[in-house]
């Protein structure tokens, strides 16, 4: 049985069992745990289910690792609000990194009149943003180019990050917690942002309230790494004072 027979039988029983564990689909349809490890992790890149740890589980109608441009309409007023809560840390003369997370896009409207500027970025909507402004430079990571994300990623992007260092970083995650730190859906996005925290002397992490508490698949940074959350005012009191016990500043 082929790749993609494997993947529409695998993707039918999670339809069914909403998660299961990987021995359980192994079992299920005669293959070995090792085959379906790999499966698993190529359906979670392609956004088709959620991996988990031991396992996996079905994903939900909005998966919250889409595409760029369906990213940009989830929750847009409140990925505007921390953009702009988050741009009023930027001032002229820093060297700032920015991910290709689309709440940290909405910064771009906020940051045209702080110059001088320069910013590292694996976003291409990030470096089109500023690209007929003097007064900012862009430095954008070479790598594969994902479309679909509209991003660079790769060894080579993450290698290229990692030969320069910012005033600060502003990244974002899948998922946030006293607990976990920082935690992502894959390791494609992950290592940019990872690489982005560990060169900059301030880290500040946008994500909406409903990322805060909850873990996702894959640790990728200490909560020690983090310095800022940038969030809506939806976060919830008790979530917000264990990050603030952590040492983490919440701006909401």
């Amino acid at each position: 049985m082929g790749y993609p027979e494997r993947k529409k039988q695998i993707l039918r029983i999670l339809d069914k069992k909403e998660s299961m564990e990987v021995q359980e689909i192994a079992d299920a349809l005669g293959i070995s745990a090792v085959t379906i490890r790999r499966d698993l992790q190529q359906l979670a890149e392609e956004e088709l289910l959620i991996r988990t740890h031991g396992g996996a589980m079905k994903a939900p109608v909005r998966h919250p690792f889409t595409a760029y441009a369906d990213k940009e309409n989830v929750a847009s007023a409140k990925k505007k609000y921390i953009g702009k809560l988050a741009a009023a840390m930027v001032k002229p003369g820093d060297t700032i990194f920015m991910d290709c997370g689309s709440t940290v896009f909405t910064m771009c409207a906020h940051l045209k009149d702080i110059t001088p500027l320069r910013i590292i970025t694996n976003s291409l909507p990030v470096a089109a943003a500023f690209m007929d402004l003097p007064g900012i430079q862009v430095n954008l990571a070479g790598g594969e180019m994902d479309g679909a994300r509209k991003a660079i990623h790769g060894s080579k992007a993450v290698e290229h990050i990692k030969s320069y260092h910012a005033d600060k970083a502003f990244i974002g995650t899948d998922g946030l917690s006293a607990k976990s730190g920082l935690t992502a859906f894959s390791e494609t996005e992950a290592g940019i942002s990872s690489a982005m925290a560990a060169g900059a002397d301030k880290v500040f992490v946008l994500c909406d309230s409903t990322k805060i508490g909850r873990d996702s698949y894959l640790k990728f940074a200490k909560l020690s790494a983090v310095h800022v959350v940038v969030t809506d005012k939806e976060v919830n009191v008790r979530e917000k004072e264990a990050l603030s016990e952590k040492g983490v500043k919440v701006i909401s």
